[in-house]
């Protein structure tokens, strides 16, 4: 007799989105649970906005960094590692499903190497991005840039299919358009920022580098091209 292994109900995520996830969700964790006062002591209070300074991207520091021609190791890992602090649990949250979902397809079609780098490349594009056109202040932090990478990577393999099945393939930009038009709604009645700037420049980031990293993908541009 055969032995039948049941296939699982959910298809298990690629191990590198567990443990990118887990880098967004367990800082988050400590502090929500600090801000509680559950651990951490009376200082705990404190560490996210300790984080936001230690971690977070600051444009401040960029421009003073090219003034100065002084590129400081402690400021140039802010490039890599503001997508895992957060301003709230809110953000968090949406930051980690996009990534789940998104990281899920991708690294399923590209590969768990081509979702680290679109996570990291748009993470970094967005925020020199940021940095280059605005002269803005506020902190960049949050996992959104990144995770609008993901989305750049998703949109260009329904860019892909939708061009060899002959389909309308501005179809493949209905997911960040709506994201966008959602962001330009909440936009009239809240202050949010000018993060937005870099989450489309993440997305941009991770639609053009899936060209590269997507089997035949500059071949099918040029084909597309040709054709237009």
């Amino acid at each position: 007799m055969h032995d039948h292994k049941e296939a699982p109900p959910v298809n298990p995520l690629p191990p590198v989105v567990v443990v990118l996830f887990l880098a967004v969700a367990l800082p988050e964790a400590a502090f929500s649970l600090g801000a509680q006062g559950l651990i951490g002591g009376p200082e705990a209070v404190g560490w996210r906005l300790a984080a936001i300074q230690t971690y977070g991207f600051s444009g401040d520091i960029f421009d003073w960094m090219v003034s100065n021609g002084r590129w400081l190791p402690e400021h140039m890992i802010r490039f890599l590692t503001y997508p895992f602090v957060h301003t709230s649990f809110t953000g968090t949250l949406f930051a980690a499903v996009f990534l789940l979902a998104l990281g899920k397809l991708v690294g399923e079609i590209m590969g768990q190497i081509a979702v680290l780098i679109l996570f990291f490349g748009s993470g970094v594009f967005g925020a020199l991005v940021y940095a280059l056109l605005l002269n803005d202040p506020e902190w960049l932090v949050g996992g959104f840039p990144s995770a609008y990478g993901l989305i750049g990577g998703y949109s260009f393999v329904m860019w892909q299919s939708l061009a060899a099945r002959g389909e309308e393939q501005l179809r493949a930009f209905s997911l960040i358009a709506m994201l966008m038009g959602l962001q330009l709604i909440w936009g009239v009645f809240f202050d949010v920022g000018n993060g937005w700037l870099a989450d489309l420049f993440g997305f941009v980031f991770g639609f053009a580098a899936s060209a590269v990293l997507v089997p035949g993908g500059i071949a099918r541009v040029l084909a597309v091209l040709r054709r237009n």
